[in-house]
């Protein structure tokens, strides 16, 4: 998901603001849904809904459109667009042929919540967002996991179903549901925390790494045994900067479950350690730098290698190049394929769509 943090700053210095949310998009689309973008009533937007090729026009009607309450627009970027899917859809003729649906709607306490909890907390959430409805049940309606706000006790059933799906596959889905409230269309969106990247080894080539990663909104934390490189003054985008022997227990602060980890301390007893550590922890990614021969004999010098196939070695996609930007982006490219899922090889060669697609299904009440 985008970083939340930028967009939470904007909201407390915005005061007022309407918040844009792309809900759905049919066809393709630069940004998927979740992204979202802030409108201030003063000063400029923060965030984006596209590539740069509606956010104009989102800022531009923003409070025109949310004024009677939260709205959903239509945007297409098809090369022709002869019959409007509504009279508040918008044409763009970008030949993109894509449609994107934007939730506008003034910025309320439960939404930002949401979000802060999301932050607070580390830990992923779900959001239920009603985005189309025929019936009493008003567009912009919200419901977390756990809440029954709303009348219908089946409507509310099946939508806490859903969202208990969309945390356990950690993927947003569209759920139309129809029954004695009607029939609506809800956005179930699986909120994920920021993403972690712990870098053992704090040498000159990962100042590159941790600066790319804040770019991504990535938290980063740096840990190296050697006081004169772990220093936070050479790291000034990470979280935090930890010195840590290389034969005592990693210090609470360095969280390795869930997060992406990558060794390169370029220092044999470092990286044994650390490797070790790694391996014996519930990392999502393991990354080492360095030949695979090196690698290979650091492995053999443990009593237990569990973890190996998420063990990566060398480290990072083959792009060519040997600088430490280069290196860092080959290592940033792969990390972001093993999250997303995916092999890191040219779109060209993908036989399916670039974007995963999530139909919208229809659950009738039963």
């Amino acid at each position: 998901m985008p970083c939340i943090d930028p967009l939470l700053q904007a909201i407390d210095e915005a005061g007022e603001g309407v918040l844009a949310t792309v809900v759905k998009v049919q066809g393709s689309a630069y940004r998927r849904p979740g992204a979202r973008m802030l409108i201030p009533k003063v000063g400029s937007p923060s965030g984006t809904v596209s590539g740069g090729c509606l956010e104009n026009e989102v800022a531009r009607k923003a409070w025109w459109l949310s004024e009677q309450g939260p709205k959903v627009v239509a945007y297409s970027t098809a090369a022709d667009e002869d019959d409007p899917l509504d009279e508040a859809s918008l044409s763009f003729g970008l030949g993109c042929n894509g449609t994107v649906f934007v939730l506008m709607e003034r910025v309320q306490d439960q939404q930002s919540l949401v979000l802060r909890t999301l932050r607070d907390t580390g830990q992923p959430r779900a959001l239920a967002t009603v985005i189309a409805s025929d019936g009493p049940l008003a567009v912009g309606a919200r419901r977390v996991l756990n809440e029954t706000d709303w009348a219908w006790p089946s409507l509310n059933d099946q939508v806490h179903q859903g969202l208990v799906s969309v945390l356990e596959q950690g993927k947003s889905a569209l759920r139309r549901y129809r029954g004695e409230w009607g029939e609506v269309e809800v956005f179930l969106e699986y909120l994920a925390p920021a993403r972690r990247l712990v870098v053992f080894g704090a040498g000159h080539d990962v100042q590159p790494l941790v600066s790319m990663a804040s770019l991504l909104g990535w938290k980063v934390t740096v840990v190296d045994g050697r006081s004169h490189f772990a220093r936070a003054e050479r790291f000034p985008q990470a979280e935090q900067v930890v010195c840590a022997h290389p034969r005592e227990p990693l210090p609470p602060c360095v969280v390795l479950d869930g997060a992406a980890v990558a060794i390169m301390t370029h220092s044999l007893t470092q990286d044994f350690h650390w490797l070790q550590a790694a391996l014996a922890s519930k990392a999502a990614y393991i990354g080492q730098l360095g030949p695979r021969d090196r690698t290979e004999r650091l492995l053999a010098d443990m009593h237990a290698t569990p973890a190996l196939e998420r063990l990566h070695y060398p480290m990072g996609l083959d792009l060519g190049g040997d600088t430490p930007e280069s290196v860092a982006m080959a290592i940033l490219a792969e990390i972001t394929a093993a999250f997303n899922g995916r092999q890191g090889g040219p779109l060209k060669a993908r036989q399916q769509g670039i974007h995963d697609v999530e139909p919208s299904v229809l659950h009738p009440s039963s």
